[in-house]
Formats: structure tokens, C-alpha cells, sequence
């Protein structure tokens, strides 16, 4: 009952088979050169006989068929051969023998076509059907020696970590959608990248160079302009993003129901910028609005004060500052509450400011401590109480600060549904710090307006997030869905928003945005998102090679999806991410690795069709020095009123 399986059994088969081959070829020769073997005196009666028989089958009848007939049983005998694997054996080498080979083994054939000596054609005959037939056999048994490894096929696993992304194109009245191409294992498939419920928080990543903008940013705007978005973008390299959202609102105002207003804030350019006062006394309702605004001013002029609020000598300029904008603020209607204003009033005398201040009840308690401290003479201690915050709003005595900061030309409620509006604000990489804490206040006094029901849809863009300070940002992203406001940080890593905001605050913006478009990142970055984006099954291989066999054994793991390596190798366009949905468009592929299409002449014919951003303003020096003077002429005025 021997098969097969059954290991000697399989020996015995392929040693008959062989014998076979080798049995036909020796007839095939006897028959074919028997004219020689005659005259050799090798020829037998009984053996003629025997082979007589032999002589009359078919496969005898052409030297061709004999021959295949050989290798045919040479072949069979060769499937079953299990030799050594060996490493030096090469696919050329095999190649050469087998075909060399066959020309030999068969080229023989028109040696028996020759006009000569039997005796001579036998002997260079039987010498290429016995050459010809090693060669052959010698390739055959290679090709069971050499070594398959199949773990060499795909070295960094790339096929192995793809997997099945969203193909369909869901589209909302919200929605952000951007084309792209993915793998599935050997083939390249087209797929989108669908932000259906941007009201839940975006967050796009990627180190300089990555394609945040090119790939990811410019397409929220113009698709959100073309979808109706009042809109605010924090542009940090002014006028890159402006550009764009200009343009495109001047080709598609009629999305529309009342064409939006597109105001800009640029500190370096004074022709092209719009004024507006970030402390408008009629948007502030209570003392919480000042204290408020007050901190966020503080905390964006002083960084390193966002780790240790709640200190004594954080909490206190900030209450000094919130008693000179609370106490402006209530003076006259607020015809002096600027920023500029509480900027001079604070370089008052402090007997003078004091007495000043101490006729606002309302500041009363804010104020109690500087005052007490001054009446007992501990000078050190009001130093390191108001000193910090002088110094921190001198960096801001700027005439073009002044100019920008003391008008009225627009409202920051950009979602009015009356009056809507595209507000961009520029920084400057050179003078980030400064710019940025008056920045900050201006989207602070914002969002107050901004996160109201009934109000129009609305898109906050903020590039390069962490070169300002937002506070309560988190808050925002929890509680603006509702109210229809979007919300997308561009981020360049993770500990650039650690090192700004300290690592609690960061950490709780990283983990509540429910959509995330990920470029070349690495370290902590790379990690928290492969962890992010969760583990896939992918099949494991191992290879055992002995001196007989080689065993394979398979399985499947998890293991995950996109691993950190994959993540911080990324080129430039290619994006990993996780997408949210919502109840009405359930996605189930929302985890994606691809490559963003852009329609790279597309963008440039209608870059080079932009128009420049338009003057608004003939600003003269003698137009900014004079606001500058008005400002410190004001506050000369209230100190004299009270002196007096």
C-alpha cells in the first residue's frame, strides 16, 4: 500500500522512471546505429530478435518521437527529485545546461543524415545523445536545488501593510473632498479622502516641506468658499493663503446668498490691511470678556507662562491688564478702549494710575493688591507684579500697531448672516512673537462672537497653529459643532505643540480632532498616530531549509496598519489619516494612506491668473505717526482730567 506520500516508495518510482528513459535510449541508438554495432560484432541473434518487436512501435518510428519520448519520461522522472538547497545555484546556469542541452540532444539527429564511415557518425551520435541527455538532467535536477524564498519578494513589507480604503466619493454640503491614489497590494487604485463632518476638527500634519498647503489647505478654502463658508484663516507667511481665498471668492461670490466681505489685518503693509479694534467695548459684556482677552494677550506675548498659570506672578499682570482694558472700557462709553490706549495707561505713574483706576468699582478687587502693595512700600513685589506686564506691552509700541489696532473698519462677527465675511490675518516669520499675541487676541475676541447659534456656517483655517496662542481652543472643537463652525490646525509636529502649549494642553488638542491628514512626520508624532490609526491582519511567512527540503510555514497577525517607519518616511503629497463621519454617511474606511492627486497645471494656470491683493488705503507716515499721537494725547487727557 506504499504511495507517494511514503518517502522510499517515491525513490523506487523515480529510479523506475528513469531506467525507462535511459532503456528507450539505449534501444532508440541500437536501432538507429545498428549498422555500426554490426560492424563492431555487438550485435546478438536473441538480442536482434527481442528488438525486433521493439521496432515495430510507433515511438521507434521517427528519431524525433524517440527522442521526445525520452526526455518526456526524463522530465516525469525529475518532478519527484528533492536534492540539497543550495544558495550558489543561479537561473543562468540552469538555463545554459538545459538548453544547451536540447541543441545537442536533438542536434544530433542530422549527424545520421551524413554520407560516411558507420562506424564514425555512430560514435559522434551516441556522443551527443549521451552529452546532450546529462546536460539535460543535470538543469532538471538544479531546478529542484535552488532556493525559493519568498521573504526576499517584498523586503519592507510594503504590500503586506496595504489595505482597503475608501473608494467613493461622499459628498455633503459641508464637505471637504480630495482625490488620490492608494495600493492594494500589487495594483493602484483610485480613492478620496472625504472630510464629510469637518465641524468635528481637522488637524493636518507634516514637517516643512510635506504639502500641508499645497495638498491639503488651499483645498478647504476654495471648497468651503464654493460651499457658502464665512471664513477665517490665520495666514503665517502673509499673503500665500490670502491670495487663494481672494481670488476664489472673487470668481465664486455667487455661492452666496450675500456676498461676504473679505477684510485683511497685515502689520507690515499698511496700504493693504484693514483696521480693526480687537477690545470693541460693545462686544464685551462683562468683566470675564476683559479677563479673557486679557490672558490671552499675556499668555501670547509670554509663552512660557502657559505652563505655570496659576502662579502668583503669571495671575498677577494679567489681573493688571484686565483692570486698565475693564476700566477703559466703562470710561466714557469706551471711546479709549483699544489696546493701544491700555498699552500708555499702563506707563502711568502708579500713584496717579491707581487713583485713576480706583474709581471703577468694578476693578476694585483686581486692583486691591497692587494698591496695597504700593501704600506699604513693598516696591519689589509691585515690580514683579506690574513690571512683566509693562515690559511685555512695550514690545508693541509700534506706530503701524497703533494705526491697525485703534479703528473700526469691520467687525470680527464674520458668520453675521446680515454681513459675512472671509477675514485673513497675516504674521510675519520674523516677528511671530509680537505679532502673534495681538493676533491671538483678535481670534480670542473672535470666537466669542463666532461660537452662537443661528449664525452662518464658518471655516477657521489656522496655519501653522502653534505660532499662537488660542485658548480654550479644545473647547472650541467640543462645543462649535453644533453651530456649524470648522475647525483646521495645520501643525508641522506634535512636539512643536507640546513645546507652545505645554504638554497637557496639547495633548488634549491632538486626541479631540476627529479627522487627521498626517504628512512626513516622525518621533513621538509618528508613534501616537500609528497607534492612532489602529492594526490590520497581515500574513507572516517563515522559511525552514535543511539538507533535504525547504518548509514553509504561514500565518496571519495583527499588526499595524501604517507603522511609525512608514509614517516618517512619507514623500511629499503622500498623506496618512483618519477621517470622521456622521450619522447620515457612515464610513467604515475611514483609516487612508495615499497619495493626494493635484492637477498640478490646473493650479498653476490659475495661479498665474491671480490677481494681487488690492490697495485699501493711501496710507502716508504722516497718517500713522499722527494716530500714534492721538493715542498717547488721549491718555494725557484722563490722567489731567483726574490730576485735576
Amino acid at each position: 500500500m506504499q504511495t507517494g506520500e511514503n518517502e522510499q516508495a517515491l525513490r523506487k518510482i523515480i529510479d523506475f522512471t528513469r531506467f525507462l528513459s535511459l532503456s528507450l535510449l539505449g534501444i532508440h541508438i541500437y536501432l538507429a546505429c545498428y549498422a555500426a554495432f554490426a560492424a563492431w560484432n555487438l550485435t546478438a541473434p536473441g538480442v536482434n530478435k527481442i528488438l525486433a518487436t521493439f521496432a515495430g512501435m510507433t515511438v521507434f518510428q521517427s528519431v524525433w518521437l524517440a527522442k521526445f519520448g525520452v526526455l518526456t519520461l526524463l522530465v516525469v522522472s525529475l518532478l519527484g527529485t528533492r536534492g540539497k538547497k543550495e544558495e550558489s545555484i543561479k537561473k543562468r546556469s540552469i538555463v545554459f545546461h538545459i538548453l544547451s542541452g536540447l541543441i545537442i540532444f536533438f542536434g544530433g539527429n542530422y549527424l545520421l543524415l551524413l554520407h560516411g564511415a558507420a562506424s564514425l557518425i555512430a560514435t559522434l551520435y551516441i556522443a551527443s545523445c549521451g552529452l546532450g541527455y546529462l546536460l539535460c538532467m543535470t538543469g532538471g535536477a538544479m531546478i529542484a536545488r535552488i532556493m525559493r524564498n519568498m521573504l526576499t519578494n517584498d523586503i519592507f513589507n510594503h504590500e503586506n501593510e496595504t489595505f482597503p480604503q475608501e473608494e467613493r466619493l461622499l459628498q455633503n454640503e459641508f464637505s471637504v473632498n480630495l482625490p488620490a491614489l492608494y495600493r492594494l497590494k500589487r495594483m493602484e487604485r483610485e480613492s478620496y479622502i472625504n472630510i464629510i463632518n469637518p465641524f468635528r476638527g481637522t488637524m493636518v500634519l507634516g514637517t516643512p516641506g510635506a504639502g500641508k498647503s499645497y495638498f491639503v489647505i488651499r483645498h478647504i478654502i476654495t471648497q468651503h468658499i464654493l460651499k457658502g463658508f464665512s471664513m477665517f484663516i490665520y495666514d503665517f507667511k502673509y499673503d500665500d493663503l490670502t491670495r487663494i481665498a481672494y481670488n476664489t471668492l472673487q470668481q465664486h461670490s455667487n455661492a452666496y446668498a450675500v456676498r461676504p466681505g473679505l477684510f485683511t489685518i497685515n502689520f507690515d503693509d499698511l496700504s493693504k490691511t484693514h483696521r480693526c479694534n480687537p477690545l470693541e467695548p460693545s462686544e464685551m459684556r462683562d468683566i470675564t470678556d476683559a479677563m479673557e482677552s486679557s490672558r490671552t494677550f499675556m499668555l501670547g506675548m509670554n509663552r512660557e507662562w502657559i505652563k505655570k498659570q496659576g502662579d502668583f506672578f503669571v495671575e498677577s499682570p494679567i489681573n493688571f491688564v484686565t483692570a486698565l482694558i475693564w476700566f477703559l472700557k466703562k470710561y466714557k462709553g469706551g471711546a479709549y478702549c483699544t489696546l493701544p490706549h491700555a498699552i500708555e495707561l499702563a506707563q502711568v505713574e502708579y500713584k496717579t494710575l491707581f487713583a485713576i483706576l480706583q474709581t471703577e468699582p468694578e476693578i476694585e478687587v483686581l486692583i486691591n493688591p497692587f494698591v496695597s502693595a504700593w501704600k506699604n512700600e513693598a516696591f519689589d513685589q509691585l515690580e514683579g507684579q506690574i513690571a512683566s506686564a509693562k515690559i511685555s506691552m512695550a514690545r508693541l509700541v509700534s506706530p503701524s500697531l497703533y494705526y491697525v489696532l485703534s479703528g473700526n473698519d469691520f467687525t470680527l462677527d464674520l458668520n453675521n448672516p446680515k454681513a459675512p465675511k472671509i477675514i485673513c490675518m497675516g504674521n510675519n516669520p520674523l516677528k511671530q512673537q509680537v505679532y502673534g499675541a495681538v493676533l491671538s487676541l483678535y481670534i480670542s475676541r473672535m470666537i466669542k462672537l463666532v461660537n452662537q447659534k443661528g449664525r452662518l456656517k464658518s471655516s477657521l483655517i489656522f496655519d501653522e497653529f502653534p505660532t499662537i496662542y488660542f485658548n480654550n481652543i479644545d473647547g472650541l472643537i467640543a462645543t462649535a459643532r453644533s453651530n456649524k463652525v470648522s475647525t483646521t490646525l495645520a501643525v508641522q509636529d506634535y512636539s512643536q505643540l507640546k513645546k507652545d502649549y505645554g504638554r497637557e494642553q496639547a495633548e488634549v488638542i491632538f486626541s479631540i480632532v476627529g479627522n487627521v491628514i498626517s504628512g512626513q512626520v516622525s518621533g513621538e508624532t509618528a508613534k501616537n498616530l500609528s497607534e492612532r490609526f489602529g492594526k490590520i491582519v497581515q500574513d507572516r511567512q517563515s522559511t525552514t531549509i535543511n539538507s533535504q527540503d525547504v518548509s514553509v510555514n504561514r500565518s496571519t497577525q495583527l499588526d499595524a496598519a501604517i507603522p511609525a517607519s512608514k509614517i516618517a518616511t512619507l514623500s511629499s503629497g503622500e498623506f496618512v489619516g483618519v477621517v470622521a463621519d456622521d450619522p447620515d454617511t457612515p464610513i467604515s474606511l475611514k483609516v487612508f494612506h495615499n497619495r493626494i492627486q493635484n492637477d498640478h497645471a490646473k493650479i498653476k494656470r490659475e495661479e498665474e491668473g491671480y490677481k494681487e491683493m488690492p490697495v485699501i488705503n493711501q496710507v502716508t507716515e504722516a497718517m500713522v505717526s499722527e494716530t500714534y499721537n492721538a493715542v498717547k494725547r488721549d491718555i494725557a487727557e484722563i490722567v489731567a482730567s483726574f490730576e485735576g
